[in-house]
């Protein structure tokens, strides 16, 4: 069937309504189709019933507004593109906060699923040379994005399909410390890119947890070094489902690998998990670093 197409959404806007829809039930899509139309079309499947919603759509507030697009969708779907959101957020909070990372998505260009799958420098900045305007700050929010997107697809609560997660992404000397408090502190240390990779994907693959980092300027810090090691620091909260279990703070040590297209490798990461009891029972909407700069210095030398 032929759609007319009079939606005001971008192209940017109808891929990313698209994926709010996949994550809605077939009922929900095809009830929400005749509502866009006031029943005036006939859709036969999901697939025609999505694509005649994103045609019939003024705008990308007007979609996120619908009944039909859940609070919870939004929050998931938040989740997923790695922005922090508190799990007691309003619907119109999250409509604002969705509409913000759209926006800005505009002047920065689209990410690729061949990009997606590793940040080289092209993709975390505009050259790979330092002295043409390398930007610390825009290599650790992208970086934290590609990040996150790719450990937080490996659960299987999300739906999603896993992307490209392995021990290719570190250094084959990489090094993961884990310190963990919920009850008890515990610190685990583990050192080659194979188990490094292998510890991680189990906090999503096994333990489906949702990592959400705060790349606000209180949740995320960036450092260099003279010899090429960047620092990124990058604070969050800790879900399963819609419970919020907690806080981290993650530290990463990226270093540029000449055989590899320059891209960036993970060297080293220092995890810290704080359950809900170690906080006290405080919820915390957005979580900031209590590493300070001197700290974090000291890792950079």
């Amino acid at each position: 069937m032929a759609v007319w197409k009079m939606s005001g959404l971008s192209d940017s806007e109808r891929a990313e309504c698209a994926k709010i829809l996949k994550l809605m039930s077939k009922g929900d899509v095809l009830s929400l189709s005749d509502t866009v139309t006031n029943k005036l079309i006939v859709v036969e499947h999901v697939k025609e019933a999505a694509e005649t919603i994103l045609s019939f759509t003024k705008n990308a507030e007007e979609f996120l507004r619908r009944k039909k697009v859940y609070r919870e969708l939004i929050f998931k779907y938040l989740a997923k593109e790695g922005v922090a959101m508190p799990p007691n957020s309003e619907k119109h909070q999250l409509v604002k906060r969705t509409l913000e990372l759209w926006s800005s998505r505009k002047v920065v260009p689209a990410e690729t699923d061949k990009t997606r799958q590793r940040p080289s420098t092209e993709t975390a900045c505009d050259s790979t040379k330092v002295e043409a305007g390398f930007d610390p700050l825009v290599l650790g929010q992208q970086f934290c994005q590609w990040f996150f997107q790719l450990l937080n697809s490996q659960n299987p609560s999300l739906g999603q399909q896993p992307q490209d997660w392995g021990p290719q992404h570190f250094w084959q000397d990489a090094k993961l410390c884990l310190l963990s408090r919920t009850g008890s502190e515990q610190m685990d240390e583990f050192l080659g890119a194979e188990l490094v990779n292998l510890r991680l994907l189990a906090l999503t693959r096994d333990e489906r947890l949702v990592l959400s980092p705060n790349l606000d300027t209180q949740g995320l810090k960036v450092l260099t070094s003279p010899h090429g090691l960047v620092l990124v620091a990058v604070a969050g909260t800790i879900h399963r489902d819609e419970a919020c279990l907690g806080v981290f703070e993650q530290i990463f040590g990226l270093i540029r690998s000449p055989l590899e297209n320059n891209s960036w490798k993970i060297k080293f990461v220092n995890l810290k998990i704080r359950g809900q009891d170690a906080l006290g029972g405080t919820e915390v909407a957005a979580p900031s670093l209590s590493y300070n700069s001197t700290e974090l210095q000291l890792l950079c030398s």
